[in-house]
Protein backbone atom coordinates (compact mmCIF):
# COMPACT_ATOMS: atom_id res chain seq x y z
CA UNK A 1 0.00 0.00 0.00
CA UNK A 2 1.36 3.43 -0.96
CA UNK A 3 0.96 6.75 0.80
CA UNK A 4 2.59 10.15 0.78
CA UNK A 5 3.93 12.08 3.74
CA UNK A 6 6.47 14.75 4.53
CA UNK A 7 9.90 13.82 5.84
CA UNK A 8 12.02 16.47 7.51
CA UNK A 9 12.56 18.28 4.22
CA UNK A 10 11.06 16.29 1.34
CA UNK A 11 7.69 14.85 0.42
CA UNK A 12 7.96 11.08 0.04
CA UNK A 13 5.91 8.27 -1.44
CA UNK A 14 6.20 5.07 0.60
CA UNK A 15 5.26 1.53 -0.23
CA UNK A 16 5.78 -1.62 1.88
CA UNK A 17 6.04 -5.13 0.49
CA UNK A 18 4.54 -6.59 3.69
CA UNK A 19 3.58 -5.58 7.19
CA UNK A 20 6.21 -4.70 9.79
CA UNK A 21 9.10 -3.92 7.43
CA UNK A 22 12.57 -4.90 8.58
CA UNK A 23 14.47 -3.09 5.83
CA UNK A 24 14.23 0.10 3.79
CA UNK A 25 15.20 1.21 0.28
CA UNK A 26 15.38 4.95 -0.37
CA UNK A 27 15.02 5.32 -4.15
CA UNK A 28 15.70 8.63 -5.91
CA UNK A 29 14.23 9.57 -9.28
CA UNK A 30 16.00 11.27 -12.19
CA UNK A 31 15.86 14.79 -13.60
CA UNK A 32 12.33 16.04 -14.28
CA UNK A 33 10.66 12.91 -12.90
CA UNK A 34 9.06 12.56 -9.47
CA UNK A 35 8.43 10.14 -6.61
CA UNK A 36 5.97 8.09 -8.69
CA UNK A 37 8.57 7.16 -11.31
CA UNK A 38 9.83 3.89 -9.82
CA UNK A 39 7.01 3.10 -7.38
CA UNK A 40 5.24 0.84 -9.96
CA UNK A 41 8.35 -1.36 -10.04
CA UNK A 42 7.91 -2.56 -6.45
CA UNK A 43 5.39 -5.35 -7.28
CA UNK A 44 7.78 -6.60 -9.99
CA UNK A 45 10.52 -7.31 -7.46
CA UNK A 46 10.74 -10.81 -6.02
CA UNK A 47 11.81 -10.04 -2.45
CA UNK A 48 10.88 -12.32 0.45
CA UNK A 49 11.86 -9.84 3.18
CA UNK A 50 9.42 -7.14 4.28
CA UNK A 51 10.85 -3.95 2.78
CA UNK A 52 9.72 -0.34 2.96
CA UNK A 53 10.43 1.54 -0.29
CA UNK A 54 10.71 5.31 0.08
CA UNK A 55 10.54 7.50 -3.03
CA UNK A 56 11.36 11.17 -2.23
CA UNK A 57 10.44 14.10 -4.46
CA UNK A 58 13.37 16.30 -5.44
CA UNK A 59 12.92 20.07 -5.01
CA UNK A 60 11.74 22.12 -7.98
CA UNK A 61 14.56 24.30 -9.31
CA UNK A 62 15.68 25.95 -12.57
CA UNK A 63 17.96 23.67 -14.61
CA UNK A 64 20.55 25.36 -16.80
CA UNK A 65 20.89 22.56 -19.35
CA UNK A 66 17.14 22.85 -20.00
CA UNK A 67 17.22 26.60 -20.58
CA UNK A 68 16.51 27.47 -16.97
CA UNK A 69 13.17 25.65 -16.99
CA UNK A 70 11.97 24.76 -13.50
CA UNK A 71 11.54 21.05 -12.74
CA UNK A 72 12.25 18.51 -10.06
CA UNK A 73 16.02 18.13 -9.85
CA UNK A 74 18.48 17.03 -7.19
CA UNK A 75 20.98 19.55 -8.57
CA UNK A 76 21.50 21.99 -11.41
CA UNK A 77 23.29 20.78 -14.54
CA UNK A 78 25.37 23.30 -16.47
CA UNK A 79 27.12 21.71 -19.47
CA UNK A 80 29.64 24.55 -19.42
CA UNK A 81 30.59 23.86 -15.79
CA UNK A 82 30.24 20.14 -14.93
CA UNK A 83 31.05 20.64 -11.23
CA UNK A 84 28.78 23.67 -10.74
CA UNK A 85 26.07 21.58 -9.06
CA UNK A 86 28.28 20.64 -6.14
CA UNK A 87 26.48 22.78 -3.57
CA UNK A 88 23.08 21.47 -4.70
CA UNK A 89 24.41 17.93 -4.39
CA UNK A 90 25.55 18.60 -0.82
CA UNK A 91 22.11 19.93 0.08
CA UNK A 92 20.32 16.97 -1.53
CA UNK A 93 22.64 14.54 0.27
CA UNK A 94 21.78 16.23 3.57
CA UNK A 95 18.05 15.94 2.83
CA UNK A 96 18.30 12.22 2.06
CA UNK A 97 20.53 11.69 5.08
CA UNK A 98 17.66 13.01 7.20
CA UNK A 99 15.39 10.31 5.73
CA UNK A 100 17.99 7.68 6.65
CA UNK A 101 17.98 9.07 10.19
CA UNK A 102 14.18 8.91 10.29
CA UNK A 103 14.24 5.24 9.28
CA UNK A 104 16.80 4.46 11.97
CA UNK A 105 14.66 6.29 14.53
CA UNK A 106 11.70 4.18 13.35
CA UNK A 107 13.61 0.99 14.19
CA UNK A 108 15.34 0.05 10.92
CA UNK A 109 19.08 -0.47 11.55
CA UNK A 110 21.41 1.42 9.20
CA UNK A 111 22.80 -1.86 7.87
CA UNK A 112 19.26 -2.70 6.67
CA UNK A 113 18.89 0.55 4.71
CA UNK A 114 19.86 0.72 1.02
CA UNK A 115 20.18 3.77 -1.20
CA UNK A 116 19.09 3.61 -4.84
CA UNK A 117 18.89 6.15 -7.61
CA UNK A 118 18.46 6.62 -11.33
CA UNK A 119 20.53 9.20 -13.25
CA UNK A 120 20.67 12.32 -11.04
CA UNK A 121 19.23 10.26 -8.20
CA UNK A 122 22.07 7.77 -8.57
CA UNK A 123 24.61 10.56 -8.17
CA UNK A 124 23.05 11.44 -4.81
CA UNK A 125 22.81 7.78 -3.76
CA UNK A 126 26.51 7.25 -4.47
CA UNK A 127 27.57 10.53 -2.86
CA UNK A 128 25.66 9.80 0.34
CA UNK A 129 26.38 6.10 0.47
CA UNK A 130 30.15 6.47 0.11
CA UNK A 131 30.35 9.21 2.74
CA UNK A 132 27.79 8.00 5.28
CA UNK A 133 29.27 7.35 8.73
CA UNK A 134 27.18 4.23 9.39
CA UNK A 135 27.20 0.95 7.44
CA UNK A 136 24.42 0.59 4.87
CA UNK A 137 22.91 -2.49 3.24
CA UNK A 138 23.84 -1.45 -0.29
CA UNK A 139 23.97 1.24 -2.96
CA UNK A 140 22.17 0.90 -6.30
CA UNK A 141 23.32 3.29 -9.04
CA UNK A 142 21.30 3.09 -12.26
CA UNK A 143 22.29 4.91 -15.47
CA UNK A 144 24.43 7.31 -13.48
CA UNK A 145 27.95 8.41 -12.59
CA UNK A 146 30.18 9.43 -9.70
CA UNK A 147 30.29 13.19 -9.18
CA UNK A 148 33.81 14.68 -9.33
CA UNK A 149 35.39 11.22 -9.29
CA UNK A 150 38.92 12.64 -9.32
CA UNK A 151 38.38 14.10 -5.82
CA UNK A 152 36.24 11.29 -4.44
CA UNK A 153 38.87 10.19 -1.90
CA UNK A 154 38.35 13.51 -0.10
CA UNK A 155 34.66 12.75 0.46
CA UNK A 156 34.38 9.04 1.24
CA UNK A 157 34.25 7.49 4.69
CA UNK A 158 35.30 4.10 6.00
CA UNK A 159 31.91 2.80 7.19
CA UNK A 160 30.79 1.56 3.75
CA UNK A 161 33.99 0.24 2.20
CA UNK A 162 32.49 -3.27 2.27
CA UNK A 163 29.00 -2.20 1.20
CA UNK A 164 27.86 -3.87 -2.06
CA UNK A 165 27.29 -1.49 -4.98
CA UNK A 166 25.05 -2.36 -7.94
CA UNK A 167 25.74 -0.36 -11.10
CA UNK A 168 23.80 -0.73 -14.37
CA UNK A 169 23.90 1.26 -17.60
CA UNK A 170 22.61 1.29 -21.15
CA UNK A 171 25.12 0.70 -23.93
CA UNK A 172 23.49 3.40 -26.07
CA UNK A 173 22.61 5.91 -23.34
CA UNK A 174 22.43 9.33 -25.08
CA UNK A 175 22.12 11.29 -21.83
CA UNK A 176 24.97 9.84 -19.75
CA UNK A 177 27.45 7.99 -22.01
CA UNK A 178 28.39 4.57 -20.69
CA UNK A 179 32.05 5.63 -20.75
CA UNK A 180 31.29 8.04 -17.91
CA UNK A 181 29.74 5.25 -15.88
CA UNK A 182 32.69 2.95 -16.61
CA UNK A 183 35.10 5.64 -15.42
CA UNK A 184 33.09 5.87 -12.21
CA UNK A 185 33.08 2.09 -11.81
CA UNK A 186 36.85 1.91 -12.23
CA UNK A 187 37.35 4.68 -9.69
CA UNK A 188 35.30 2.71 -7.17
CA UNK A 189 37.05 -0.58 -7.89
CA UNK A 190 40.38 1.21 -7.56
CA UNK A 191 39.33 2.10 -4.00
CA UNK A 192 38.43 -1.55 -3.30
CA UNK A 193 34.65 -1.12 -3.36
CA UNK A 194 32.61 -4.19 -4.32
CA UNK A 195 30.87 -3.26 -7.56
CA UNK A 196 28.41 -5.53 -9.36
CA UNK A 197 28.28 -4.19 -12.92
CA UNK A 198 25.60 -4.74 -15.60
CA UNK A 199 25.18 -3.24 -19.05
CA UNK A 200 22.23 -3.59 -21.38
CA UNK A 201 21.25 -2.91 -24.99
CA UNK A 202 19.17 0.14 -24.09
CA UNK A 203 19.28 3.94 -23.78
CA UNK A 204 18.65 6.08 -20.70
CA UNK A 205 16.00 3.84 -19.19
CA UNK A 206 15.36 0.60 -17.33
CA UNK A 207 14.74 -2.71 -19.15
CA UNK A 208 13.08 -5.99 -18.04
CA UNK A 209 16.39 -7.85 -17.72
CA UNK A 210 17.68 -5.07 -15.48
CA UNK A 211 14.61 -5.34 -13.25
CA UNK A 212 15.36 -9.04 -12.83
CA UNK A 213 18.94 -8.27 -11.82
CA UNK A 214 17.79 -5.53 -9.43
CA UNK A 215 15.39 -8.01 -7.83
CA UNK A 216 18.15 -10.59 -7.43
CA UNK A 217 20.53 -8.04 -5.94
CA UNK A 218 17.96 -6.78 -3.44
CA UNK A 219 17.18 -10.36 -2.45
CA UNK A 220 20.90 -10.93 -1.84
CA UNK A 221 21.26 -7.95 0.51
CA UNK A 222 17.93 -8.67 2.20
CA UNK A 223 17.81 -12.44 2.67
CA UNK A 224 14.58 -13.59 4.29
Amino acid sequence: MADTLNSTTLECLRRETADNPTASVIWLHGLGADATDFEPMVPMLDIQASVRFIFPNAPIRPVTINGGMEMRAWYDIDPGAPLAGGEDIKNSVAAIRSIVAEEIAAGIPSERIALAGFSQGGVIALELGLSHNQPLAGIMALSTYLHDHEQITERIGLANVETPIFMAHGLSDPVIPITRAITSREALIGLNYRVEWHEYAMGHQVCPQEITHISQWLASIYPN
